[in-house]
C-alpha cells in the first residue's frame, strides 16, 4: 500500500493515470501532455509500474501503457472503506 500511496502523490502520476483513464498510450503519446523530460516521464511510469497501478505491453516497436484496472479498482474500495468506517466521528 505505501508503494501506491507514493505514486499517487505526484501530480505528474495522477496526470498519467487520468490521461490512460481515456486509452492506452505510448510513452511518446504521453510525453506531448508534459512539459518534462523523457527521462522523468520514464520514471514516473516506473514508479506506477511498480505500484502495479500500470501496466506495459510491447506493440511492434512501441511500448503502451495502459492502467492495471483491478488494482485501480482495489485502491477506490480501500479509500472508500476507510471513510465509511470513519463516518459521524
Amino acid at each position: 500500500m505505501d508503494s501506491l500511496f507514493k505514486a499517487l502523490s505526484d501530480g505528474n502520476r495522477r496526470k498519467i493515470i487520468e490521461l490512460l483513464k481515456k486509452r492506452d498510450m505510448s510513452q511518446k503519446e504521453l510525453q506531448a501532455h508534459f512539459k518534462i523530460t523523457q527521462a522523468s516521464l520514464s520514471h514516473h511510469l516506473d514508479v506506477l509500474k511498480r505500484a502495479n497501478l500500470v501496466v506495459d505491453e510491447r506493440r511492434g516497436q512501441f511500448v503502451f501503457y495502459s492502467l492495471n484496472l483491478s488494482v485501480v479498482e482495489e485502491a477506490v474500495n480501500f479509500f472508500i472503506s476507510m471513510f465509511k468506517s470513519g463516518g459521524g466521528k
